[in-house]
């Protein structure tokens, strides 16, 4: 009776949590409401078409315009900008494969794997996220044509019919992005981050009044925190913005994010906060509001701040690391003001004209997410050709549809799998067939029923990362179940294969694609940050040759490689959350110290950048002889600390010989050399902007590498 007893409170602990825990994940916030509204409209506008007409393939279609990518105007644009090469592609693949593999089963199945490993390949190594997408997706929807019994004429028809639907699902949604576009003055990227800039400007300034905050200013602080960058970060992934924009607007959402939760940790305000503090929180309270309508207007209007050193810390908490951190983001918006390239556009950088990342054809990762993904697939593709059971080719795309996104850890997304099948396949599914829809004889009623679950799905699908998957996985479920025929189903045999399609392919991602090659997120988090500074070092090193083509295709690789490492590193931290073992502890730890110093190493990487086109003798940032080899004398041992802080980092000895604070002293000595070389040499002006950026990355490398001796000093070598 006794344990009896214990259980029900940790039960009853339990539910609330997962109570508390969907409340906040389910909340509105600023924006949601319009992006469900939008994604509802088209996805059952393509449904009432498909039913009209009766079209084929119209759930592909319908999940299709839910799942199309809608962060920017510009996104979409590129999106649909892609659909013809993507389909045209895809559909010639189809129909020579067809053609060349009618009859001979060997050579049918080398190409349908083939295309698996394309279309994986593809979704990972390409530059347009919308073509790869289109490419893969027609691929999976036509596999079950290869082997059925009916003439070659109508497997190339229903192909041509995959690929008209599915194009004309994309335009649908690209129309109606461009329709609500004219009643928006601003993107998904810049509501985002102004939102969590006005949200800790009103708390500073309840601080700078000496009131207490306000309940809702918390629970939207709260419901922010939980919500992360993480949609913000996918944003800038799949947008078509130059990559200097990128670059830098990538250093302000991770600085966002840290600002967010700085002030969500503050103490509740109350009146004994110092005179001077209140000052400085209204002094910040208005810089962030300046830094606010910046971004808003895409124009930088004030002067980038320094970092100040020596400055009386203050009696409020956290508010020193606040300053900080608004000091940092203004330092990284300060590169944009200065080369002009704020203002976000397509990228006409030289760098993005290629269809491929940088690196792909070679990297193994690329390979490794192609391997994963195709196994997968040609897995799920065997059992349901041994089984003779086409009906259940929904696994194949499955596959390809669970591969899509990347969210938390491995066991977060199996999960999140599993429960949208389940709901959205048997509940809601296989429910509406048995209870709802044998009272619906019109469009218009399973109208309202589509709209209902679809905005259900949406909802859920625009929470956070911990959440998000759900709601795609929902509408997969019941599109595939309730699209496929024009009538009634009197059986529910058709919902069970469909069903039954979707947990195959996802128990053959969780074999193959979650297992094949995984390590411990904390373990890879700690690698690729690591990775991270060795390759910031390799461009604080600048140029390797006196090619200047070959430089600057070089230095965009770096840079590329060094975004996505970021991006990964912020994602591997999420999934640090759902990881146990008795490493647990220690990966917490350093998650806590790598969320905290990777925004810095952020704006060092933009600033880094911008010290690059000095070191390229860009048009307009040339050096005298004497300057250049006094910053390249700077540079290499400005590279060095941060190796050092790679391999405090790493735990091992140091390589580089002597001690951190030698190496800081150097590096002083050897950037006012430079300095007093540019004072010398250039026009006023211009050496004036040089010892600016200089200075800049010599107070934040150093302020890094303290960081890092500091938390690193106990560490084991």
């Amino acid at each position: 009776m006794a344990s009896i007893a214990q259980a029900v409170p940790r039960l009853n602990s339990q539910l609330t949590w997962f109570w508390g825990f969907l409340k906040e994940e389910l909340a509105p916030y600023r924006g949601r409401a319009a992006l469900v509204t939008r994604i509802v409209v088209a996805s059952t506008l393509f449904m009432i078409i498909t039913m009209i007409f009766r079209l084929p393939y119209g759930a592909y279609g319908a999940i299709f315009a839910v799942t199309l990518s809608r962060e920017s105007l510009e996104a979409t644009a590129s999106a649909a900008r892609t659909i013809v090469i993507g389909f045209a592609l895809a559909g010639a693949y189809v129909i020579v494969g067809l053609t060349l593999a009618l009859d001979d089963p060997a050579l049918r199945f080398t190409w349908i794997v083939a295309g698996f490993l394309i279309g994986f390949w593809a979704l990972s190594a390409l530059r347009s996220y919308a073509g790869a997408a289109r490419f893969g997706y027609l691929i999976a929807i036509t596999v079950a044509l290869w082997d059925r019994h009916v003439p070659a004429e109508t497997k190339v028809e229903n192909t041509l019919w995959a690929v008209g639907i599915i194009t004309l699902a994309s335009y649908i949604t690209w129309g109606l992005e461009v329709a609500f576009a004219a009643f928006r003055k601003t993107t998904e990227l810049t509501e985002a981050i102004a939102e969590r800039l006005s949200c800790v400007e009103e708390l500073l300034r309840h601080c700078g009044a000496g009131d207490g905050a306000d309940a809702s200013i918390r629970a939207r602080l709260d419901r922010l925190t939980m919500t992360g960058t993480s949609g913000m970060r996918r944003t800038l992934r799949r947008s078509s913005f130059d990559s200097q924009y990128a670059t830098e607007m990538g250093a302000v959402v991770a600085l966002t994010g840290r600002l967010v939760d700085l002030a969500a940790s503050l103490p509740h305000f109350s009146g004994n906060v110092s005179e001077i503090d209140r000052e400085r929180s209204g002094q910040v309270a208005s810089r962030i509001r300046e830094i606010r309508e910046d971004v808003i207007r895409a124009k930088i209007s004030g002067t980038p701040e320094s970092i100040q050193a020596g400055v009386r810390p203050p009696d409020f908490p956290l508010l020193g690391e606040i300053e900080n951190t608004v000091a940092l983001i203004s330092q990284a918006l300060a590169g944009s003001r200065q080369f002009g390239v704020f203002s976000p556009s397509v990228a006409a950088d030289g760098a993005s004209n290629s269809l491929l990342v940088r690196g792909a054809v070679l990297d193994p990762e690329h390979i490794k997410f192609a391997l994963r993904g195709c196994l997968a697939a040609t897995a799920s593709y065997v059992i349901f050709n041994v089984l003779f059971w086409p009906e259940i080719s929904t696994a194949v795309t499955t596959c390809f549809l669970t591969a899509l996104t990347t969210i938390g850890s491995s066991r977060q997304k199996q999960f999140l799998r599993f429960a949208g099948a389940i709901i959205g396949g048997f509940v809601i599914g296989m429910g509406a067939q048995i209870f709802i829809l044998p009272h619906i004889d019109s469009i218009v009623g399973f109208t309202v029923l589509y709209i209902a679950v679809i905005t259900g799905a949406a909802w859920i699908a625009t929470s956070s990362a911990r959440l998000s998957y759900l709601g795609v996985q929902l509408a997969v479920a019941f599109c595939l179940i309730n699209l496929q025929e024009f009538k009634f189903q009197t059986s529910l045999t058709v919902a069970r294969d469909r069903v039954v399609g979707v947990l195959l392919g996802l128990l053959m991602m969780w074999l193959f694609f979650d297992r094949l090659w995984s390590t411990p997120a904390g373990v890879e988090m700690k690698r690729r940050f690591v990775a991270t500074f060795r390759l910031l070092a390799q461009l604080a090193r600048g140029p390797a040759s006196n090619n200047l083509r070959t430089e600057i295709e070089r230095s965009y690789t770096m840079r590329d490689t060094i975004n996505s490492h970021f991006d990964q590193v912020r994602s591997l931290a999420d999934s640090v959350l759902f990881e146990f073992g008795p490493s647990r502890s220690s990966d917490l730890a350093l998650r806590a110290l790598i969320r905290r110093w990777q925004p810095e190493l952020r704006v060092l990487f933009v600033m880094r950048i911008a010290s690059l086109k000095y070191r390229l003798q860009a048009p307009g940032f040339e050096l005298p002889d004497v300057v250049r080899l006094r910053q390249e004398a700077y540079d290499e041992v400005s590279a060095r600390m941060l190796e050092e802080m790679a391999d405090r980092v790493e735990g091992r000895p140091h390589r580089t010989g002597g001690s951190a604070e030698e190496t800081s002293e150097l590096a002083r000595h050897k950037r006012q050399d430079a300095e007093a070389a540019a004072k010398q040499e250039l026009p006023a002006a211009r050496g004036h902007s040089f010892v600016t950026l200089l200075g800049e990355i010599d107070s934040l490398t150093n302020s890094l590498a303290g960081q890092i001796a500091t938390e690193t000093a106990g560490w084991s070598q």
